[in-house]
């Protein structure tokens, strides 16, 4: 049995970036032509006359742990914002609230048409989170949150730095390779502030003898740069590089605040930088220099990063976002709508080390796809638009008319079809009662 998209306009993403009226035929997990094909009597036929099928989208940067306290942490900078509110709300999940949290993230993510994420956990229960994106199908790269060291807050998710390097690799060994390889593992240290010298050194050593990704955060704010430079004597960048996790398998949040040393360290070794502008604005972080790293040819990503520094998971508000921001500094010309799509796509796959399994749309690669809508009143008419400015600036979640992922419709018409969305709503709706209860909130 095959599924066939029919009729839709292809965007593929591929080196051509050819545009094609045609049909996709999957089996099993992958694409296997790109043409005219009749169905057969069993075949599963999705209609997507006069709409566009696009690869599914690829967000570099989430915190799923986070989608619980969407709404909960507004109007304060960085430091401010972790300490105050999200480490004391981390640090109250168990392993249920966190399964709701990503599920329910998941969900959003599915809706929007993003098929893939990379994530980074909170310090406990991540098991909890491995079930929840198993059970709902979405692509994940990520893992347990890693914490030991750091004062005032970060105290209530600190741990050993042995037990926080062994509960990786354990994690690691159980998930890595799951689903058929839909779940992948990734180390993920949260940022170098909240991690010894010890543990860095650790993980590198880890990521390479296990040949994972890792994932952490850097250069985002002011402050954080100004306390790496005072315990660890350099700027953060540079710091990473020493310690050599400065490699094609790192991926760096943000990236905001950094000197052209460091612009070269990271194109120079080969680092993703994972762009989030709606968090960049709402904790006043500042404007990465996103056009100078894809000039200088960097592997740039972007994300929504975690719901309560955004207040929700769409990817089509953080491209419209990420060409906006740059425009007044670089120039109209700069970031237009097929390079930041290209983010969107092809540079979220480079960043999970998968470039050549999605992020486009061609013979042999996974089938993860989201079909796209344009019979709405804020992306009509259409006739003569830019396909790449409607997807850009137009077009939001509600436009996602179906989304597959490793072939399965995992979203159609705009329902989850993995999960039983009333649950999952009342579950975290739940979880978050018990959660604040506990902490008297």
């Amino acid at each position: 049995m095959a599924t066939i998209i029919k009729n839709g306009t292809i965007i593929t993403m591929n080196v051509n970036r050819d545009i094609a009226k045609a049909d996709v035929l999957i089996q099993e997990d992958r694409i296997v032509g790109i043409g005219c094909f009749e169905p057969g009597p069993d075949d599963i036929v999705i209609d997507a006359e006069g709409q566009l099928v696009i690869p599914g989208l690829i967000q570099t940067h989430i915190h799923l742990c986070q989608t619980l306290f969407r709404g909960m942490a507004n109007d304060l900078e960085l430091l401010d914002w972790l300490n105050l509110r999200i480490w004391p709300l981390e640090a109250g999940h168990d392993a249920e609230s966190l399964y709701y949290s990503s599920l329910l993230g998941s969900a959003e993510l599915l809706r929007g048409g993003t098929t893939s994420l990379i994530d980074m956990g909170t310090v406990h229960h991540t098991d909890s989170i491995f079930e929840a994106v198993s059970k709902i199908g979405i692509r994940y790269l990520g893992g347990k949150c890693m914490m030991d060291h750091g004062e005032l807050n970060a105290a209530l998710l600190r741990e050993d730095t042995d037990v926080s390097l062994q509960e990786s690799v354990d994690l690691l060994e159980r998930w890595d390779g799951k689903d058929s390889g839909r779940i992948r593992y990734a180390f993920c240290p949260r940022f170098v502030p909240s991690c010894s010298d010890t543990m860095l050194r650790e993980v590198q050593s880890l990521a390479s003898q296990y040949h994972v990704a890792v994932h952490t955060h850097a250069s985002e704010n002011r402050s954080e740069i100004e306390l790496v430079e005072k315990e660890r004597g350099m700027r953060n960048i540079l710091y990473l590089d020493s310690l050599g996790l400065c490699n094609d398998r790192l991926i760096l949040a943000h990236c905001i605040h950094v000197d052209e040393e460091e612009m070269k360290v990271i194109h120079d070794r080969g680092v993703h930088v994972a762009h989030c502008p709606s968090s960049n604005m709402k904790l006043a972080s500042g404007v990465a220099p996103i056009w100078p790293y894809i000039i200088q040819g960097t592997s740039v990503g972007m994300g929504a990063d975690g719901a309560p520094s955004n207040d929700n998971l769409n990817m089509f508000m953080e491209m419209r976002l990420a060409a906006f921001l740059q425009k007044p500094l670089y120039g109209p010309t700069s970031m237009p709508a097929e390079k930041v799509f290209e983010m969107a796509t092809i540079g979220g796959a480079r960043a999970m080390g998968m470039e050549n399994e999605i992020g486009s749309i061609e013979s042999g690669k996974k089938a993860d796809i989201a079909v796209i809508d344009l019979d709405y009143l804020h992306s009509s008419p259409h006739s003569k638009a830019s396909v790449y400015a409607q997807l850009v600036y137009q077009v939001q979640p509600q436009n996602v008319f179906c989304t597959l992922v490793d072939g399965k419709t995992v979203m159609l018409n705009g329902k989850i079809l993995t999960a039983s969305e009333e649950e999952v709503k009342a579950g975290a709706e739940a979880s978050l009662q018990r959660v604040t209860g506990k902490l008297g909130m």
